[in-house]
């Protein structure tokens, strides 16, 4: 059975399947997640699950396209309405905190560096589904602002950038190496609030 059969194939064992080998992957890595595992979290039997996905690279990466499709569908248009830049920046940097220390986002990029030689492909699928969309995203609205006179930017792809690598400081490096595994909602907005500033006063009309 190919991949694009298995995918095709919904319903609600099948999302089960997805659900139970997500959470084994994410505790367990890929070389250490073990069929039987998988099954018994999902709820299913192996045969269920086989007939899914006779192959656990191929279950892998369907977990794999499914975060994607999430990350993919929750980047609502920052471009949309007639919000100022400062409020449009602060829920930027709200969606990126949101991606990265919260959810599983984080841990499959472990797992992504872990496998690479494995699925060289799937690290840049997901980039591509979640911080680069993002980006675009951001983008975007740059543009939008620079137009009506409320920024001053000749790259708004460096800015848009620059921004979101800002609204990282202090807090991703410590969560990617498990200095700490969360922050308070006050230690998330001091950082936002100086990628803000530094942004305006760097880009501000």
């Amino acid at each position: 059975m190919n991949h694009q059969t298995g995918i095709l194939r919904r319903g609600r064992k099948f999302d089960q399947v997805l659900e139970g080998a997500r959470e084994v992957f994410l505790s367990d890595g890929f070389e250490g997640a073990g069929v039987d595992k998988i099954a018994k979290v999902a709820g299913v039997s192996k045969a269920t699950l086989y007939s899914y996905f006779p192959d656990k690279r191929e279950l892998f990466m369907e977990v794999v396209r499914a975060a994607c499709v999430e990350q993919a569908d929750s980047m609502v248009s920052l471009a949309a309405g007639c919000r100022g830049p400062r409020e449009v920046l602060r829920i930027a940097g709200e969606r990126l905190h949101a991606v990265l220390l919260g959810g599983y986002s984080l841990r499959l990029f472990r797992i992504f560096v872990a496998e690479a030689d494995r699925f060289p492909e799937l690290g840049a699928m997901f980039y591509r589904n979640g911080p680069l969309v993002m980006q675009e995203n951001l983008r975007d609205y740059l543009e939008l602002a620079v137009s009506r006179g409320e920024l001053r930017i000749t790259d708004v792809d460096l800015a848009a950038a620059q921004f979101l690598e800002m609204c990282k400081a202090d807090v991703f490096l410590r969560f990617l190496f498990k200095i700490d595994e969360s922050f308070t909602e006050a230690e998330l907005a001091r950082v936002i609030d100086g990628a803000i500033e530094t942004f305006m006063a760097r880009y501000g009309s």
